[in-house]
């Protein structure tokens, strides 16, 4: 064998059986620069789903071009995330333009003040008119039911007056016939007379109106008149005479009483209450001395019985007036024409 054959054979002798040793699995050194590992190098170890399938041999036999591999992604919000960056990265932004703003002439904001204060004023006159005119409309109702209240009123007193003054006469009659002794006295008038003084007439105003106005008396078409003092005066009339009603109420519990229920027989006292002729003059156990102490008695009662007719007089004369005052003060002159005058001629 010569030696060209030799070296051939020790050749072949050291080529190794597989293919290429990778130097980084065999730990070996590569010698000076390492070539780059070819993209199948560099995929061998990737898993089967993400090794690419690519052919790199064409069909003429020649290599073909090399294949990019592709690799599955196994963290879907990294893509969200990618996406929602670009989205940003592309998203327009506006801009508001920046205005200039020039001063205003000093005349102008003068003028706009100006304004501001027509207007406020116009509302304040506006809301002045509409609280004006509700006002009057409700100062006319009240005063108006104060008028009718005023007029019934004096009728009332009208008819109180002349009641009374009848009674006054039944007193006066009376105490002429107890001046008389017994033997002379006519007992049969006496009972009669009696159960005529036995009477009185109440006297109830209408204070309805009064007590509505009273509490309105904020409203100047109130507060700048007279009307309270009208008030004042007619209720304090009012009450003298209420005063005087009282008394006389309580003399004839006192003193009348007694002498009917001790000296009238059943059948006179239900004759002269009735307002009937007493039948007979027939009384029980009455002496001289009992008919003095009811002459006595019928002073008192003729007195307060006066009273009462005086200070009707003035509690009319009070209703009067101040009917002619809101009458006049609140131009009701239609309400005095629905009615009857209210003042009138007493008797």
């Amino acid at each position: 064998m010569s030696k060209g054959d030799q070296k051939s054979t020790n050749k072949a002798s050291n080529k190794p059986i597989a293919g290429p040793k990778d130097p980084l699995r065999s730990g070996a050194k590569p010698a000076g620069k390492a070539k780059a590992p070819s993209t199948q190098a560099a995929t061998a170890d990737q898993p089967e789903t993400s090794r690419p399938k690519t052919k790199n041999v064409s069909k003429t036999g020649r290599p073909g071009p090399k294949a990019v591999p592709r690799t599955i992604n196994s963290n879907p919000d990294s893509n969200r995330d990618e996406n929602l960056t670009s989205e940003i990265t592309n998203m327009e932004v506006h801009h508001h333009p920046q205005l200039e703003h020039k001063p205003k002439p000093f005349k102008e904001y003068l003028l706009e003040g100006f304004m501001i204060f027509i207007a406020v004023m116009m509302g304040f006159i506006a809301e002045n008119i509409r609280e004006t005119i509700g006002n009057n409309e409700h100062v006319r109702q009240l005063t108006s039911q104060l008028a009718r209240d005023l007029r019934a009123d004096t009728a009332q007193l009208n008819v109180i007056y002349r009641a009374e003054k009848k009674i006054e006469r039944y007193n006066d009659t009376l105490l002429n016939l107890l001046q008389q002794p017994l033997q002379k006295a006519d007992t049969r008038k006496i009972q009669k007379q009696v159960a005529n003084s036995h009477s009185m007439w109440l006297f109830h105003p209408s204070s309805g109106a009064m007590a509505a106005i009273k509490n309105e008396l904020h409203l100047k078409q109130f507060s700048n008149s007279e009307i309270i003092s009208y008030f004042v005066g007619y209720e304090r009339d009012t009450e003298l005479l209420h005063t005087d009603q009282d008394i006389n109420l309580q003399y004839q519990r006192t003193y009348l009483d007694p002498f009917i229920t001790l000296h009238f027989i059943p059948a006179n006292m239900v004759a002269a209450f009735a307002d009937h002729s007493v039948p007979t003059g027939q009384m029980r156990n009455l002496t001289q001395g009992d008919l003095d102490q009811l002459a006595a008695d019928m002073v008192l009662i003729r007195i307060v019985t006066h009273e009462m007719i005086r200070d009707n007089v003035q509690a009319k004369t009070d209703a009067v007036e101040m009917l002619r005052y809101i009458t006049r003060q609140y131009h009701l002159e239609y309400e005095l024409k629905k009615g009857k005058p209210a003042g009138g001629k007493q008797s």
